[in-house]
């Protein structure tokens, strides 16, 4: 953060605030660290409700086999790698591919590295998971790696090896960057080069994929901005600008996309499309069941974005209540327990909504645009060649428009007069 990395990370522990490169404008301020220190206890509107609703909510997670509450803390994310791979939908090569070879099975994982499960406070799930590394090559312990960590890091820069990843993990952990745009960047990187727009002599190695050397070694350069890593800390896609082949970063809003390929899914693409803060996997929830079509998807991302907006406010987890189960009911209880505001299931989306709309208002004043609702061109015209997803491209175009009119905006993507007034985003004198 305090090279001014856009990847950088605001860090508590093992755990991150990863994306947007808020930890740069930490450092930017010099701005060291937060600290807070609470002596007088949480007060919420019902004590003995909420005490009652969490317990019979723990009771449900345990009998109930759509949490899987026993997969979640045996596994972690570990068991969505294997289900990515199994869907074509694993980002590989730069999202090149959505499959590749190699992928360690979930019980190499857990024989090889997996000293312990670990949870963030109070949480049952435990879904985190302390590794420790022996091998010379790339010793070393830490926090995971997660899904994602191991996904970008790995087989989107070509790379299998577990170690070796899970080192490059430890890296950015230890270093304050988050592991999505820095596996990206660097698998962006590594496609300028094999396609000969990156020239080696700009390099301190040559990169090309599955240099499982390279990935933790660029992490370091990116961190110390030394040499190419001066570029590289920009992100891939001003790395990718630079080189005049901006097309081969894999950025949305210039965030780098996650590790569920969109080309598998026309629900998660539209969601990336649509993010306020750029390509994001948390912004939404997961409905693979009917995931190559684009009927109805507009309704869906809209209403999961309002419903995840509340999510994020509530200071609650998307893993939990969001992403695979969307626990409206559950929230809804639990939020009006603790607050006594009186919320209804339409006034607490009501209140998501207004969250979404505040931040689309934000972004156009900040000079993004419709222009920016879309994805890299190779998600839109190239399609996939082989696996489960072939021949699909991501059909965004065609699912804007209905998206746009079930926000209440105009065919620019700018919130119009009469929805800002029904969510009391104006000021007197001014719509």
């Amino acid at each position: 953060g305090e090279n001014l990395v856009k990847m950088a990370s605001i860090m508590n522990a093992s755990r991150a605030v990863g994306r947007s490169g808020v930890g740069a404008v930490m450092g930017s301020k010099n701005l060291k660290a937060v600290a807070v220190r609470g002596t007088k206890g949480i007060m919420v509107a019902d004590g003995e409700g909420f005490k009652e609703a969490v317990l019979a909510f723990l009771d449900e997670i345990k009998k109930s086999p759509k949490i899987g509450l026993e997969a979640r803390s045996t596994y972690g994310t570990w068991r969505i790698i294997a289900a990515m791979k199994n869907m074509g939908m694993l980002p590989t090569r730069n999202f090149q591919a959505g499959f590749m070879e190699g992928i360690p099975e979930i019980a190499d994982i857990r024989k090889e590295i997996l000293v312990k499960a670990t949870s963030c406070f109070a949480c049952p799930f435990a879904c985190g998971r302390r590794t420790r590394i022996t091998d010379p090559e790339f010793e070393g312990e830490g926090e995971g790696p997660e899904h994602e960590s191991y996904s970008q890091l790995g087989p989107c820069c070509g790379v299998t090896d577990l170690k070796a990843v899970t080192k490059a993990a430890y890296l950015c952990n230890e270093m304050g960057m988050d592991t999505i745009s820095t596996g990206v960047t660097i698998a962006c990187a590594m496609e300028l080069y094999e396609k000969g727009y990156l020239p080696e002599k700009d390099l301190p190695f040559p990169i090309s994929f599955g240099n499982k050397y390279a990935v933790g070694k660029l992490v370091q350069v990116i961190v110390k901005r030394e040499g190419i890593g001066d570029l590289l800390a920009e992100g891939s896609y001003r790395l990718a600008e630079y080189y005049g082949h901006p097309e081969i970063s894999m950025t949305v809003k210039k965030q780098e996309m996650p590790a569920l390929h969109p080309q598998g899914y026309q629900g998660i693409a539209l969601a990336y499309a649509t993010s306020n803060r750029g390509a994001c996997h948390t912004k939404s929830g997961l409905r693979f069941e009917k995931r190559f079509e684009i009927a109805g998807q507009a309704a869906l991302t809209k209403a999961d974005q309002d419903f995840i907006a509340v999510v994020d406010s509530s200071g609650l987890c998307w893993t939990i209540f969001g992403g695979l189960l969307m626990l409206e009911d559950e929230l809804l209880t639990e939020l009006e327990l603790a607050t006594g505001v009186g919320y209804s299931g339409e006034t607490m989306m009501l209140a998501g909504e207004r969250i979404f709309n505040l931040e689309r208002l934000f972004n156009l004043r900040a000079g993004i645009t419709a222009d920016d609702d879309t994805l890299p061109r190779r998600m839109l015209e190239e399609p996939v060649l082989k696996g489960e997803n072939e021949g699909q491209v991501a059909r965004v175009d065609e699912m804007l428009p209905e998206y746009y009119k079930l926000r209440g905006w105009d065919e620019n993507g700018i919130p119009t007069p009469e929805k800002l007034a029904q969510l009391g985003l104006t000021r007197e004198g001014e719509l």
